[in-house]
């Protein structure tokens, strides 16, 4: 029996299931092993590691701790209470905007890749050629935000690096205007954004891109990219304090166990806390050589749990509601036994998106596609709910392709 422990109650004899954090957080060549020892514990605790998952038919159990179905579900109703408050209205349809969307994705994602080839060579960062593609990014979240944010959802291990940065630009742009902060400011984020991981192009080829678990000393090498990114651009004439502040300090967490300087509480700034939502959730969201990536309403939900400690909950609960309780290209399963791709969060009710259905899971067989409203009743265009978002391999289907058919 799988049950969600505080990492207080560990002992040697418990058998961890899964280390509950994003894969940079823990210091363990794997997520489940039996605790030998004491200094396991420390480990954990040290990592800023809260809760974990102990398997108890493997090891010793916590009788009173809830069962992780029983801890989902206390987290799904939390959850529920958020999809009432109301979402930024699109301003165009989504079908309109993918083919500009698809433009800047591979614009942005080849001008992060010659940055960091400049990076490499000891350049400075030409800001002046960055700025453009950030507006670009910046427009067309205001105009669908859904477009760009669902193709950047698709990453290969080839062009992760890239796309990362720029997912982050165009998260971190929709996430300053779904809390209404000026232009300037949402601009200099979205710059922020795009050039936080420049420190990355100081990282050798062989531990960005290893398909394992990383060892202590690479470990060490990698949380050195947020100073690195920081010393770069300092040196790159233009850049303001906003991307700075962005770039050294996305990596912190509210209860100090973050780096490079073990920030806490509000002694992290506003936008490095939305920085570090923002980063963490892409990339546990994308598929790596040494992760599969979790869907994007999983990722929430696990972001959301960890707000507790590592991030500021307000703060969460607003990214929640910006990006949608199930993100646009979100593959869900209806109470009919339909299955359908998330095209457009409801005004008012994050859990009754517009869907496209296209697949019936009880035949087994594809159907003519055709968009739901899920805040409509029966005969009206809706009349069916989410019972939960899966994962496209299930069912052999890529949910994308259906994104542009769901125009009405």
């Amino acid at each position: 029996m799988f049950k969600k422990v505080d990492s207080s109650q560990l002992k040697v004899g418990m058998y961890i299931q899964d280390l509950s954090c994003d894969w940079m957080t823990h210091p363990f060549v794997r997520n489940r092993f039996l605790i030998s020892s004491e200094e396991e514990i420390r480990k954990i605790l040290k990592a800023g590691i809260h809760d974990v998952i102990i398997d108890a038919s493997k090891g010793l159990d916590v009788e009173e701790a809830p069962t992780v179905a029983e801890a989902q579900a206390a987290t799904e109703r939390e959850i529920t209470q958020l999809a009432a408050k109301p979402a930024k209205v699109v301003k165009v349809g989504l079908g309109e905007e993918l083919q500009r969307a698809a433009q800047i994705r591979h614009q942005a994602s080849n001008l992060v890749r010659n940055v960091m080839a400049d990076v490499r060579l000891g350049k400075a960062v030409e800001v002046d050629q960055v700025q453009p593609v950030v507006q670009n990014i910046t427009e067309s979240i205001l105009r669908n935000p859904g477009a760009l944010l669902g193709l950047l959802r698709i990453k290969t291990k080839d062009d992760y690096t890239f796309l990362h940065s720029v997912s982050v630009c165009a998260l971190l742009v929709a996430f300053c205007n779904s809390r209404g902060m000026d232009e300037e400011t949402t601009r200099e984020a979205g710059l922020g954004g795009l050039l936080h991981d420049a420190g990355k192009a100081m990282v050798p080829d062989a531990i960005l891109n290893k398909p394992g678990r990383l060892t202590e000393e690479e470990f060490d090498i990698i949380r050195k990219h947020p100073q690195d990114g920081y010393d770069i651009l300092r040196k790159s004439p233009g850049i303001g304090p906003i991307p700075l502040d962005i770039t050294l300090h996305h990596h912190e967490r509210r209860d100090g166990t973050g780096y490079p300087s073990q920030q806490a509480g509000d002694g992290i700034s506003e936008l490095a806390q939305m920085a570090a939502i923002v980063d963490v959730y892409d990339a546990i969201t994308a598929d790596r050589c040494y992760h599969k990536g979790m869907p994007a309403a999983a990722a929430l939900r696990k972001i959301y749990e960890w707000s507790k400690f590592h991030f500021n909950p307000q703060y969460v609960q607003e990214f929640m509601r910006c990006v949608g309780i199930y993100p646009v290209g979100t593959l869900v399963l209806l109470e009919s036994g339909r299955l359908g791709v998330v095209v457009e969060p409801h005004e008012t009710n994050l859990l009754a998106p517009k869907v496209n259905v296209f697949f019936n899971t009880k035949s087994n067989i594809y159907i003519k596609p055709e968009t739901v409203d899920l805040s409509r009743g029966l005969g009206f265009g809706g009349g069916d709910k989410i019972v939960g978002h899966e994962l496209p391999a299930k069912w052999n289907v890529d949910p994308m392709r259906f994104l542009t058919l769901a125009e009405t």
